[in-house]
């Protein structure tokens, strides 16, 4: 168990002040020593609490009672240990009958990134932070890069309660600018993580590097407008049915069916418009007309070129060129060449 690890000084001065202890160390072998009295499924269930809070913003008993299968009563007690033990973290919402971020939230457990980002996008790992010896040996590549959590929290809780974002970005054409953004979906592009949301700035649907996101401030109860939510997003709701097959120039194209599952030589998939350019390229597919990329770590060949007509995110793919590039290199190709003497 692992808490109060790596946190700011005014946030442990904080709780000090709180509750009357002088030394950071002492609280922090006090709240070890709490929550090590604990059962196991105790804790699981104080560490949900904390996460439905500080990621999605808000929790109620029914949350705790569906999760576990425990009594209502059983979940009013969860909640009052957890205001016990964190104090200042949780308020009362009377008007939404549920229990909301408190102004002074300092999270108790140490969750990893990975750990946050996989219950967040595929619903498990909700229980207490722990390091569990692994059923067989294994090894998986590390990201670089990781989004910071308290960003990561504000972006979702803006994500569930449906309202805008005050941001800080930076980027690399613009540098720092100030935005209003209306998120509604994380992305993963197999390197780093993303933020889809309206940009106001911009009046356009983009996608946001996390990690460029600073001073997150949840406009809560600001109003979004009808051309703001994500079903007008025209990329996020258009979906490109792509056919994979063995790039021609690679040897062996057997083994490549094999690897990758296909039936009658062909793997079919349906994509996002506004996510196929980040998979297309980390799967190191070949998205030119005429297969023209040798190198070997393209294995795989999109079959039509022109099932990605008008998808943005296209220009992201490997050998991808747009309608006009190929005019402008068909133009070149018919256009006299002059020697000069």
């Amino acid at each position: 168990m692992v808490l109060w690890t790596g946190y700011r000084a005014d946030h442990i001065l904080c709780k000090i002040a709180r509750i009357g202890v002088a030394d950071p160390d002492q609280l922090t072998r006090m709240l070890n020593e709490q929550l090590a009295s604990l059962t196991q499924p105790q804790r699981d269930r104080l560490a949900f609490v904390e996460l439905r809070v500080r990621f999605l913003g808000e929790i109620r008993r029914q949350d705790l009672v569906a999760r576990f299968g425990i009594q209502s009563a059983a979940a009013s007690r969860d909640i009052s240990l957890y205001k016990e033990l964190a104090q200042g973290n949780i308020d009362y919402d009377s008007r939404a009958k549920s229990y909301v971020l408190g102004a002074s939230f300092t999270p108790i457990f140490d969750f990893p990134q990975e750990r946050v980002l996989s219950w967040l996008t595929q619903g498990f790992g909700d229980g207490e932070p722990m390091l569990l010896k692994a059923w067989v040996l294994s090894e998986s590549p590390s990201r670089l890069t990781h989004p910071d959590l308290d960003v990561l929290a504000s972006v979702t809780r803006a994500i569930h309660q449906a309202c805008p974002l005050g941001i800080e970005y930076y980027s690399i054409s613009s540098g720092r600018t100030e935005r209003e953004i209306v998120p509604f979906a994380l992305i993963d592009n197999g390197l780093r993580w993303h933020v889809r949301a309206f940009d106001r700035r911009s009046s356009e649907f983009r996608d946001f590097v996390m990690t460029r996101i600073k001073r997150p401030v949840v406009l809560k109860g600001h109003p979004v407008a009808p051309h703001e939510v994500s079903d007008q997003d025209i990329q996020w709701t258009r979906i490109v049915e792509l056919e994979l097959v063995p790039h021609p120039d690679q040897p062996r194209p057997e083994i490549t069916e094999m690897d990758y599952g296909m039936q009658g030589g062909v793997l079919r998939i349906k994509l996002r418009a506004a996510t196929a350019g980040y998979i297309l390229r980390q799967w190191g597919v070949d998205c030119s007309p005429d297969h023209s990329l040798r190198s070997h770590e393209y294995r795989l060949w999109l079959k039509d070129h022109l099932a990605i007509y008008g998808v943005h995110s296209a220009v992201l793919a490997p050998g991808y060129r747009s309608s006009d590039q190929q005019r402008l290199e068909v133009d070149a190709e018919l256009t006299p060449r002059l020697t000069l003497t």
